[in-house]
């Protein structure tokens, strides 16, 4: 459904570096710079994208705004949460772990990134 997703971020360099341990626990390579100073994780399913904001002011985060990754267990999803945390991201909300609703089970942990972006990793439980 979607092509790509760009977050702002206020220092793309560390936010780099959330991103490439976050990522690489699920299985992710290491983002790439490009001449403009963004940075791009590129694959099969689409890009997803690091950049400071083109109008010059400071990246703040969207509030009610959440960006999922895919896991494909709960333990990945652990790890990718440890990962954040040693990497400078915050926890917030309740800690990893299930969560229902609507006949859906899913284990999910959410962080906040270097720039205050809202994301988590999902895994959906059978």
């Amino acid at each position: 459904m979607f092509s790509h997703v760009m977050v702002g971020a206020n220092d793309v360099a560390e936010s780099k570096k959330f991103y490439d341990a976050t990522l690489e626990v699920l299985g992710h390579r290491p983002g790439r710079m490009d001449p403009k100073g963004r940075c791009m994780y590129a694959e099969k399913s689409g890009l997803f994208m690091l950049t400071k904001p083109i109008d010059g002011e400071p990246a703040t985060h969207g509030n009610g705004t959440t960006l999922g990754f895919a896991a494909s267990s709960p333990e990945m999803v652990d790890a990718w949460h440890e990962a954040g945390l040693k990497a400078g991201g915050k926890a917030i909300e309740d800690p990893p772990g299930i969560r229902e609703g609507g006949g859906i089970k899913l284990y999910l942990a959410y962080l906040r990134d270097p720039s205050g972006n809202k994301i988590c990793a999902l895994h959906r439980v059978a």
